[in-house]
């Protein structure tokens, strides 16, 4: 009969984010027949009986281990890639998946530096044998669409220069779309769409502090039922908050398949970045430091792999 204690151990390697290898090859390797059903009865949370008198494996949990299996060897895959290559890959999936991935979409078209952008844009071409301009435009149905064409067909003006003036005017345009959100969705405004489109990052960071200066109100507190446009200021104005919530969101335990993704999407992406940075904002924010609560959230390879990849930079 296996040893309760290692019964424990196989449960909390099969938990959380990634799988906990050595301990199942040092319990499982070694168990026979007996001690694997006895495993089997013992943990309804993943065997279930069968009315063939057989312990069945529960059908969401054969998916969910084969996920956490994968998930090491997905993130081995995301960082050897050439960064453009990966910002396709990665918003080509988010196409796909549908609207709860649209953030990815934003993630990189507002965080990525122009030529960073255009070097997605050609791996796009060269992957897909299509624009990722022509298949936003396709595959995007719903009112998001405009807005996301053109956030991807950007290629903004990244100089120090600001146009005090026109940022003042257009921080007004911003207030008027979003206090008249109930007659039309700010994401189908034109204006609004030309202006997260077009401006430079230093022109919109501009623009909201005099948004702040006439409403009295950050943009930031306005725009929380609207998510997507929450989103892209966040990107915008102060990434590391953006990116410590995207993987914050993914270590909770109740979070979804595709809320949990971003842990891995953030960590390969920004390692070489400004993970300094996001570690900062992270403790700020939850009080934890992000290695600790990784640490806590996931297992084996997984776990040893992200943790490797946020201590990069000072070993640099």
């Amino acid at each position: 009969m296996a040893f309760p204690e290692e019964v424990v151990t196989v449960n909390k390697a099969f938990s959380g984010l990634g799988i906990d290898e050595k301990s199942l090859i040092s319990i499982l390797g070694k168990w026979d027949k007996d001690e694997l059903k006895s495993f089997r009865l013992g943990t309804p949370r993943f065997f279930g009986e069968d009315d063939r008198c057989f312990e069945k494996l529960v059908q969401h949990q054969i998916k969910q281990l084969n996920t956490n299996f994968l998930r090491f060897k997905n993130a081995v895959v995301l960082w050897t890639m050439h960064p453009w290559e990966r910002d396709a890959r990665l918003m080509n999936d988010a196409l796909l998946d549908g609207p709860k991935s649209y953030n990815v979409i934003v993630e990189i078209a507002c965080t990525r530096s122009s030529e960073e952008l255009l070097g997605a844009r050609r791996a796009y071409h060269s992957l897909f044998e299509r624009s990722i301009e022509e298949d936003v435009a396709s595959y995007v149905t719903t009112d998001e669409r405009k807005l996301l064409v053109a956030l991807v067909s950007a290629y903004r003006y990244e100089g120090p220069k600001v146009n005090e003036e026109v940022a003042k005017v257009e921080a007004k345009t911003f207030l008027n779309a979003l206090k008249n959100a109930n007659k039309k969705n700010p994401l189908l405004d034109d204006d609004v769409v030309t202006i997260l489109a077009t401006r430079s990052k230093l022109h919109i960071n501009s623009l909201f502090k005099y948004y702040k200066e006439i409403s009295g109100s950050s943009v930031y507190e306005d725009l929380q039922a609207a998510l997507i446009l929450s989103d892209i200021v966040e990107c915008f104005c102060i990434p590391p908050a953006y990116f410590s919530k995207v993987m914050e969101a993914a270590m909770v335990k109740e979070a979804d398949e595709n809320t949990r993704e971003g842990l891995t999407r953030v960590i390969v992406t920004r390692a070489d970045i400004d993970m300094k940075y996001i570690k900062e904002e992270y403790y700020r924010t939850y009080k934890c430091k992000l290695s600790e609560r990784i640490d806590g959230a996931t297992n084996g390879n997984y776990k040893d792999f992200l943790l490797s990849l946020i201590f990069r930079e000072e070993k640099i």
